[in-house]
């Protein structure tokens, strides 16, 4: 099957891909030379009433919902897009940083609209890529050739706009879905042209199964690992080792070599937990010292490599002692590793949500509803006034209210109608309060910026119309 790269890229209305919504949608497919395919494409997707969307996400991307309504489709519409056009069979989906971000906010838009949120990542021959990983291990592992910028405190920084500016890139319109797509693609040119070894074997990273060939449990060695937990400082990379199984399957523990083990061995099992799954606030206390363990998960496309790869220049740029990797790694017992491994099995894999819409990974469909949600997408508005399955997944039923009451509203019966109401009524006596603050604090800030005055006047006049506070 032939392969193609699809490089997409969101917008949003905020940074909750349980609850807030894709606002635009911008890609380009490329053959794997990343030569471009077809025309580009770029698309906003209606925001529904129940959606407050936040300020701060607003003021960035310029795009109201208000606008999206008036030139968007609908999110039925755009899953069936999604689907049939964009992750087709053989397609990588690629982006920047869009294993933690932008494919979130698709597997959850597909949930809602009663699709598989999973098949487009995995299916005949699909598979995802991220490449800011990449852009991290080359920096670290293989900087000749590219320019890397530093940030106002002359610190390492891989931002999309400022390696497109430092490589004279074209990037027009930083945090327009587009704009970023064409200058992710230009950066990943970049990077296959200079560094075509690195590329090619981070490309492979998307299989599962080779990056168990590099971070084995069953044989445990040092492995490079590059990602954005370990810090400007060290170019987002270091020497860890795999020590544990993770909290989920297809996960592991990993221990960071740049930390001397003997620092932690006297901690005991109660310390260690509190220490790994501390508050963010309690991170930030003066004399907090962090637990140097994280978790990989084998799907996530992870930036892994063996030591071999390693020249002196690489351990000088890494600020890393081959010599002190190397006595970690043996000093490295096992009654701490066991503490560690016995803090994540008591770990909660994905936090719990009293909405269905937040239960996405509260578990797996089984075939019987697999049929009745297919029959879900593909009806017509008429087809669904009259249509109750009855799901053996109680998740589904809230869902087919608010699948109805956001795509086909006609659809809905009078009691249906009533619980959409209630739906929202509760929810918005829950946030408007605060949001309507919110954007009170913030227009008073920009007052004298009239691009921001208007944005903030339209979400305030969104929130009017649509949360029936009484």
């Amino acid at each position: 099957m032939k392969q193609t790269f699809f490089f997409y890229d969101l917008e949003t209305s905020g940074l909750s891909s349980r609850y807030q919504r894709i606002m635009q949608f911008a890609g380009q497919r490329t053959d794997m030379a990343l030569n471009p395919i077809g025309e580009p494409v770029d698309i906003l997707v209606r925001v529904s009433e129940d959606i407050l969307p936040d300020p701060q996400a607003i003021l960035i991307t310029g795009t109201t919902p208000q606008k999206t309504i008036e030139e968007g489709i609908g999110e039925s519409e755009f899953c069936k897009m999604l689907i049939n056009d964009i992750f087709t069979a053989g397609t990588i989906a690629v982006g920047f940083n869009s294993v933690r971000f932008d494919d979130e906010f698709v597997r959850h838009t597909l949930w809602r609209n009663f699709h598989d949120p999973y098949q487009w990542a995995w299916a005949d021959q699909r598979s995802r890529w991220d490449i800011l990983d990449v852009v991290r291990m080359t920096r670290a592992l293989r900087p000749d050739g590219i320019q890397w910028p530093v940030d106002d405190d002359g610190a390492p920084t891989n931002r999309l706009e400022l390696l497109s500016q430092a490589n004279n890139l074209t990037h027009l319109h930083a945090h327009d879905a587009l704009s970023d797509v064409e200058a992710t693609i230009q950066v990943a040119k970049l990077i296959k042209q200079k560094q075509p070894k690195l590329f090619d074997f981070l490309l492979k990273m998307r299989d599962k199964k080779e990056v168990a060939k590099i971070v084995n449990l069953e044989e445990p060695e040092p492995f490079v690992y590059s990602s954005g937990r370990f810090g400007k400082a060290n170019n987002f990379t270091t020497v860890a080792l795999p020590i544990a199984p993770g909290s989920t399957p297809g996960s592991v523990l990993v221990y960071d070599l740049r930390y001397n083990p003997a620092d932690f061995s006297k901690l005991s099992q109660s310390d260690i937990k509190a220490k790994l799954f501390a508050s963010w606030e309690d991170r930030k206390k003066e004399g907090f010292q962090a637990i140097p363990v994280k978790e990989l998960a084998y799907n996530k496309c992870p930036a892994v490599a063996p030591t071999s790869v390693l020249d002196d220049k690489a351990w000088e740029r890494l600020n890393l002692s081959k010599a002190d990797v190397e006595k970690h790694f043996k000093s490295l017992g096992k009654d701490f590793t066991d503490k560690v491994a016995a803090a994540y099995s008591e770990k909660e894999p994905y936090p719990g949500s009293s909405d269905v819409e937040g239960q996405l990974y509260d578990g797996f469909m089984n075939e019987r509803d697999k049929v009745r949600t297919e029959v879900v997408r593909n009806a017509t508005e008429k087809d669904l006034v009259d249509f109750h399955p009855e799901f053996a997944d109680e998740r589904l039923g809230e869902l087919l209210l608010r699948y109805k009451a956001r795509n086909y509203p006609k659809a809905l019966s009078a009691d249906e109608q009533e619980k959409w109401q209630e739906y929202r009524q509760k929810k918005f006596t829950a946030q408007a309060p605060q949001y309507m603050k919110s954007l009170s604090e913030l227009s008073a800030k920009y007052q004298n910026d009239d691009e921001k005055s208007f944005l903030l006047q339209e979400l305030q006049l969104w929130a009017e119309a649509h949360a029936p506070i009484e």
